[in-house]
């Protein structure tokens, strides 16, 4: 005669195949899942320079980072279903439109579902250049040294394409001061790299 299963072992059975039923049932009626929600990761190791990837803009049209060779960028990765993310856009958007800032030019590269970005951006304006990607996107972001993908996060480069600091997580102005005055310190011959990023992480640090 076979003996009854210990209760805890019908329990834990229980529960598996509920989860099984409850997952093929969301695959089945509501579609695959969402890309992941954000996480406060730090880069793995940041390439010396900026990475030269091409994603599609708001119109379809392919855009190579190369177009902007000779311009100081601010690269920020977002995501419509990325709370911090959307608190940074209007901020993203002064800061495009600020005379003190002229010179750089700012690209938000959308990691996301292409035509939920097109969606929210016919809701929520954004004042600088898109660049939209899924799987793509996530390879760009991984070519700046994000070992997993962690949203939101922004890349500041130099003139000669040379990657100065990434900011991961929500950024706000007086950060991006602090980070944008050094890049042009360095622009303009008064500091170097590591100069550079030392006054970063002292300035950010008075901050935080």
């Amino acid at each position: 005669m076979m003996r009854r299963p210990p209760r805890w072992v019908l329990a834990v059975t229980a529960a598996l195949v509920a989860g099984l039923a409850a997952f093929f049932i969301s695959r089945e009626f509501l579609g695959p899942e969402p890309l992941p929600p954000p996480t406060q990761l730090a880069p793995a190791v940041i390439p010396e320079r900026r990475p030269d990837v091409t994603l599609a803009d708001r119109d379809g049209t392919p855009r190579a980072l190369a177009e902007w060779d000779g311009e100081p960028l601010i690269i920020n990765f977002w995501a419509t279903w990325c709370a911090p993310c959307r608190r940074e856009i209007p901020m993203l958007n002064a800061l495009a439109r600020d005379a003190a800032y002229a010179e750089f030019e700012l690209i938000g590269i959308a990691i996301d579902f292409r035509e939920d970005v097109l969606d929210y951006i016919q809701k929520m304006p954004i004042d600088y250049t898109v660049l939209i990607g899924e799987q793509d996107g996530m390879a760009a972001a991984r070519a700046f040294g994000m070992e997993s993908i962690g949203l939101p996060f922004t890349a500041f480069t130099d003139r000669q394409g040379r990657i100065v600091t990434i900011h991961v997580g929500e950024l706000h102005r007086p950060q991006a001061e602090v980070i944008l005055s050094a890049v042009q310190a360095v622009d303009a011959g008064a500091i170097d790299l590591k100069a550079a990023r030392g006054r970063i992480t002292e300035g950010l640090g008075r901050i935080d």
